[in-house]
């Protein structure tokens, strides 16, 4: 996505501002499945769209219960409540007063005005990337659907607890005997969804190769495990170090913010993963594969 498909989108929310939108609306706006969008206008602006609206539904029904004679019953409607009840939570939580004071003089309020994308120098710092190509590769991979609103929510442990949930029930000891020693590694792998669907698939797996005992896959499918096909495609590929899975978000963040813009590749629609090497460089969290055009 480039800097103009979001002022595009930061318009579409502007002028659809009272109207029962959400990141999905959006996504279609601009053309993007809800995925790529969600992942991409959150890394750039620093907040989901549905945050971005909200934010800016707030301001607004603030500015009008100030300055009009509206009652707190409409102003909530109009804004997309269900309930007075529910929109003055919202509203005390914003701005620290609830909206009967709002009505009054002085009261102090927040004012979250529409955001303006403008291009700036970012980066100064080396970052290193690769470009390779993989044909159409095949993984087994213990599977679980999230939901989209869930990416780049640093609050939310979903993934990290899946991980913790398939170790626990020895999931992935199971697929790692699989493999030959030396060459157990792991993938996390994201599928981003088309259309309006409001989840994606995540999965923990292996590759399936010359060095994967094949004779087991159908007794594994048979047990809850997914195989994982990806198209052929290019990645842009970037190691990521460090002790946690901050690293990696950060990778994202530079991925979004100054390689695409730099180099004129875009992320597609197809499988992005992170490989975590049995037997990584020293101080490597992973690497992350992102499948990329270029524009």
């Amino acid at each position: 996505m480039s800097i103009q498909f979001i002022q595009q989108a930061i318009c579409y929310m502007e002028e659809h501002i009272c109207e029962d939108i959400n990141y999905i609306d959006v996504a279609n706006s601009v053309h993007m499945s809800s995925y790529n969008f969600h992942r991409t206008f959150s890394f750039i602006v620093g907040m989901t769209a549905n945050e971005y609206i909200r934010k800016r539904r707030l301001t607004l029904a603030a500015q009008e219960l100030q300055t009009t004679d509206i009652s707190v019953i409409e102003v909530a409607y109009k804004y997309g409540y269900e309930s007075p009840e529910s929109f003055s939570k919202a509203f005390t939580r914003f701005h620290g007063s609830n909206p009967k004071q709002a009505k009054q003089k002085g009261t102090k309020l927040h004012l979250f005005n529409p955001l303006v994308i403008k291009i700036i120098l970012e980066g100064g710092s080396i970052m290193d990337y690769r470009i390779e190509h993989r044909e159409s590769q095949q993984f087994l991979a213990v599977v679980k659907a999230f939901p989209n609103e869930i990416i780049n929510d640093d609050s939310d442990h979903s993934i990290p607890d899946f991980w913790t949930e398939a170790s626990e029930k020895d999931l992935i000891k199971a697929m790692k005997l699989l493999r030959r020693e030396g060459k157990r590694d792991l993938y996390g792998l994201c599928r981003p969804v088309k259309d309006n669907e409001t989840h994606f698939d995540y999965g923990i797996g292996i590759m399936i190769d010359d060095n994967t005992d094949i004779t087991k896959l159908e007794q594994y499918s048979s047990n809850g495990y997914s195989i994982w096909e990806t198209e052929s495609t290019d990645y842009a590929v970037f190691k990521c170090f460090g002790s946690d899975g901050n690293c990696l978000g950060e990778v994202w963040d530079k991925f979004f913010k100054e390689f695409v813009p730099q180099t004129g590749y875009t992320q597609t629609d197809d499988t992005d993963y992170e490989v975590y090497y049995e037997h990584g460089e020293n101080g490597l969290f992973c690497e992350l594969w992102v499948p990329v055009k270029k524009d």
